[in-house]
């Protein structure tokens, strides 16, 4: 398997467990209606965990495009593979959000509120501030990047250090995800974005461009600049 469809699978399972998790706690008349944020966080913790476990020895299942700029810009990971890995996150974004509609399409169809279908699929400030929001996602990924290049340098082994990224992401969602719904993940909130706006999903909205950017620039520049951080500090 190439290191590009490894990226295109890890990323599509990513989001048919996180979305999907969202889907089972805002859609109507399904099994987890109103299951909460940390039934949200487990499920989006368990999403970044179990597709690294089965493709982090192929591709390092970065699943992030944050995560594959910040790598490459902190000198750990190849410039001449950033465009691929980039293309097969976003492909495996889009796909995984197809997916999760189908599995969900009665319950889509069930739901009257517009902004519950729009959230499974992308991310939203629970206050819509540009600046702040730009700042929560900035926040997010730097600690992102910053703990997973510390735990690179830890040398933990024995699938350790897979546990120790899923238990991140579950402590980020707990703690930094109330503002933004933590996309930390330009790939997690545009693919799936682009995907609502192509579903036939009945009585949608619109798809909320003009906040789309938040969720790519914030964790971008957020990510390149815990990796060159942590990468500095744990050097000296």
């Amino acid at each position: 398997m190439s290191v590009y469809v490894a990226e295109i699978f890890a990323t599509m399972f990513l989001i048919l467990l996180g979305d999907g998790v969202v889907a089972n706690v805002v859609l109507k008349k399904t099994g987890g209606n109103n299951g909460g944020i940390l039934f949200i966080t487990f499920g989006w913790a368990l999403g970044v965990y179990l597709p690294a476990v089965i493709f982090g020895a192929i591709s390092g299942a970065h699943m992030n495009p944050a995560l594959t700029i910040a790598l490459a810009i902190a000198g750990e990971f190849s410039w001449s593979l950033v465009p691929g890995y980039i293309a097969s996150e976003f492909l495996g974004a889009f796909l995984g959000a197809c997916l999760v509609y189908l599995q969900y399409k009665n319950h889509f169809d069930e739901t009257e509120d517009k902004n519950a279908k729009l959230g499974v699929f992308c991310t939203a400030p629970t206050i819509r501030d540009y600046k702040f929001n730009f700042i929560s996602e900035f926040i997010g990924t730097f600690m992102l990047l910053f703990i997973i290049i510390g735990i690179g340098k830890a040398g933990l082994t024995n699938g350790i250090d897979t546990i120790a990224v899923g238990a991140l992401i579950l402590a980020i969602g707990i703690s930094l995800g109330g503002t933004t719904g933590y996309a930390i993940n330009p790939a997690r909130d545009l693919g799936p974005r682009f995907a609502h706006y192509i579903l036939p999903i009945k009585n949608k909205r619109d798809s909320d461009w003009s906040y789309s950017w938040i969720p790519v620039l914030g964790p971008i520049l957020g990510g390149a600049t815990g990796s060159l951080l942590a990468t500095y500090l744990f050097s000296m």
